[in-house]
């Protein structure tokens, strides 16, 4: 046959959205990441930046007061991959009012979608989040202990959440409770009664994004706020997509690591030459080439399926699953390629392999 099966060429939109997004990250985040982490904050200043692209209201309808655009989970995998290779946080923090937006505007109901949307269509960025962890052994997304249970016209929500990104300033929250024997999502608004915030989370990396432990006693919310009325959502498919995003995330940080290591060991030299000339080094480095490809294209696949409308369950456990390996392994190289000067923070190395390990871990941390 002539025709390709498959092509990885990118469609000219998603080059254009792809350099955008690395200029960015170039123009803002390299250069602030170290002082970002050690000074556990996120400057507002650069989230607006990224909010003044409009990739959040692009995927809203023009009822709602957006672009109108397709949502595209190809898309927003480039543009995770993009800012997570600036710095993990800084994903993470940039896209949390997409999440909350996108998982509205395509499960939500008439009334969900004209009361919370056009918020996430002004030129400044909205905070919203959502609470999905939970601190347990043996925690599965799919069937959280948090429950809601309604009652006289509200649902009652009840349990604890940890690794809630932003928190404690977020307008809008998608709280993850098991109700009518399964996993929901229900609309929480800042400051309804019975939640309670508390203290900011000290966590082995993300220094910069603040992550909270959230508790609901008998937390009442109108019972209009279940996404998607009273048949619920697509719970499953809100997985399927959070997966995907953070293996996204997951190539963008181990594709930083490669990078960084590959130039120090081209420009280190002991005993007359450069490092990355000892086969130990170089056959690593050849690995975390390799390896980022291999997680790129698990991402991109299980994307696909989403966006032609096929169910990923498969394909988006798969990518998670090796991201959340891979990436702890190649930020390990990254580290170990450095050696001594891996382990101390001048060098970024550390802090991806620490950023890292959250891949594995953590869920409905970021959408595509």
């Amino acid at each position: 046959m002539s025709e390709n099966i498959i092509s990885f060429d990118l469609s000219e939109e998603q080059v254009m959205m792809k350099e955008t997004i690395s200029q960015l990250v170039k123009n803002n985040i390299l250069d602030n990441a170290h002082n970002m982490d050690e000074n556990k904050d996120l400057p507002s200043e650069f989230l607006q930046k990224f909010w003044g692209l409009g990739i959040p209201a692009s995927n809203i309808p023009e009822a709602y007061g957006g672009f109108g655009m397709d949502s595209s989970p190809s898309m927003n995998a480039i543009v995770l991959e993009e800012l997570a290779c600036g710095d993990m946080s800084f994903a993470i923090a940039a896209t949390l009012p997409l999440l909350f937006a996108l998982t509205v505007s395509e499960m939500g109901t008439e009334d969900q979608k004209s009361k919370y949307l056009p918020s996430f269509c002004s030129e400044k960025y909205f905070p919203a989040t959502a609470a999905v962890n939970e601190m347990r052994f043996g925690f599965d997304a799919s069937r959280p202990a948090t429950t809601a249970v309604k009652k006289n016209g509200s649902y009652i929500i009840n349990g604890g959440k940890c690794f809630v990104p932003l928190a404690d300033s977020a307008e809008l929250m998608l709280v993850a409770a098991s109700c009518d024997n399964k996993a929901d999502l229900f609309i929480v608004e800042k400051d309804a009664p019975g939640v309670a915030v508390q203290e900011r989370e000290k966590n082995l990396g993300l220094y910069a994004l603040a992550t909270n432990e959230v508790t609901f006693k008998d937390c009442e919310i109108p019972a209009e706020n279940r996404l998607g009325g009273d048949q619920g959502c697509n719970f499953n498919l809100f997985l399927q997509k959070s997966r995907i995003a953070l293996s996204a995330i997951g190539t963008g940080i181990s594709r930083a690591s490669y990078e960084y290591a590959k130039s120090y060991a081209r420009e280190r030299k002991q005993f007359g030459e450069p490092i990355a000339s000892r086969q130990s080094i170089a056959f690593m480095i050849a690995e975390m080439a390799y390896e980022v490809d291999a997680m790129r294209l698990l991402t991109w696949k299980a994307a696909s399926a989403l966006e032609n409308g096929k169910d990923a369950q498969r394909e988006s456990y798969l990518a998670k699953l090796y991201a959340g390996d891979m990436t702890m392994k190649i930020t390990d190289y990254g580290v170990q390629i450095l050696g001594g000067h891996g382990y101390v923070r001048d060098h970024p190395v550390e802090r991806y392999y620490r950023n890292g390990r959250g891949i594995a871990i953590l869920e409905g941390m970021a959408l595509v």
